[in-house]
């Protein structure tokens, strides 16, 4: 509109010049002596202005033909707004990735990392196990955990901060993640190579960082072709507590007197025996005392 109302003023301009040279024309034509002819000069001037006339209403003419198709084409539409970002979104466009995404939705981490990339100034590094990565895990490994376990080991995936494969050839060892237990924060280390490859171990396994699947702050996405097991849930677990001494009082032995009376029928057995040898003897030496007797009534 505004090329528009400039080509008009343009146009109106023109006319007033064109109006002004004829007039100026007329006025010199007017002064020529009666009679006489116009002079050259007269006429050369004249054809020059009509020629000049002609020339501004043609560009007068083709500058408002410029507005009108400048005013026909449509304005160009203003970029969109860039929408939030969605990890769900770029690990599905990735294609190989279900069993990750899976997990993220079964625990709710995934509306976490969401929320925290479109709210957070240090931005967020994934590390995203492809499906053959989970398919080469132990029958049951995940069925295994609980499901704050299960939470834990899909935040040790993140760490909590936009990380470049040149900040890593920076970055100081062991890097923090996200998950954290009754030790602490969980930590991994990664390490780089002089042709910009990098290695992230956890203690328990080790794997190549491979191209970025996303890198463009605040966001970074590495696939990587293990599953990141946290030492602090796979690795050695120490050995059991030994088991703490039993406050209850042993049994106390039998008294004496138990085992006196576990003694006594062997002990009365034998006292009876006693009695029995003694009334025996008894017998003889009475036997023996009548007989005695009866042989000395004999000699008297």
């Amino acid at each position: 509109m505004d090329s528009e109302w400039q080509c008009v003023d343009m146009l109106a301009g023109c006319r007033r010049k064109t109006s002004l040279a004829i007039l100026s024309l007329s006025f010199l034509y007017s002064m020529q002596p009666s009679g006489l002819l116009p002079l050259p000069l007269t006429t050369t001037s004249y054809t020059m202005a009509s020629s000049s006339v002609s020339a501004v209403l043609s560009l007068a003419t083709l500058l408002v033909l410029t507005a009108t198709l400048v005013r026909s084409q449509p304005a160009a539409a203003p970029p969109a707004p860039a929408g939030p970002l969605n990890l769900t979104a770029i690990l599905v466009k990735g294609g190989n990735f279900n069993s990750f995404i899976r997990l993220l939705q079964q625990t709710r981490v995934d509306e976490q990392l969401n929320s925290q990339l479109n709210n957070s100034f240090n931005g967020l590094t994934i590390f995203a196990p492809t499906d053959n990565a989970f398919g080469a895990l132990k029958a049951g490994t995940l069925n295994s955990l609980s499901q704050q376990e299960q939470v834990e080991l899909v935040l040790y995936h993140v760490l909590p901060r936009y990380y470049s494969l040149t900040i890593f050839q920076t970055a100081s060892n062991p890097l923090p993640t996200q998950a954290s237990g009754k030790t602490g924060v969980f930590k991994l280390n990664v390490t780089t190579t002089m042709n910009n490859q990098a290695n992230v171990s956890t203690g328990v396994v080790e794997t190549p960082i491979n191209t970025p699947l996303y890198s463009e702050f605040p966001l970074a996405v590495y696939p990587v072709e293990k599953v990141l097991l946290p030492y602090e849930i796979f690795g050695p677990q120490p050995p059991a507590a030994a088991p703490a001494p039993s406050t209850k009082k042993p049994n106390s032995p039998p008294s004496s007197s138990a085992g006196e009376g576990a003694n006594s029928p062997s002990e009365g057995s034998t006292g009876s025996g006693a009695s029995l040898k003694g009334r025996e003897v008894g017998w003889i030496f009475i036997a023996g005392v009548g007989l005695l007797g009866i042989a000395a009534g004999n000699l008297l």
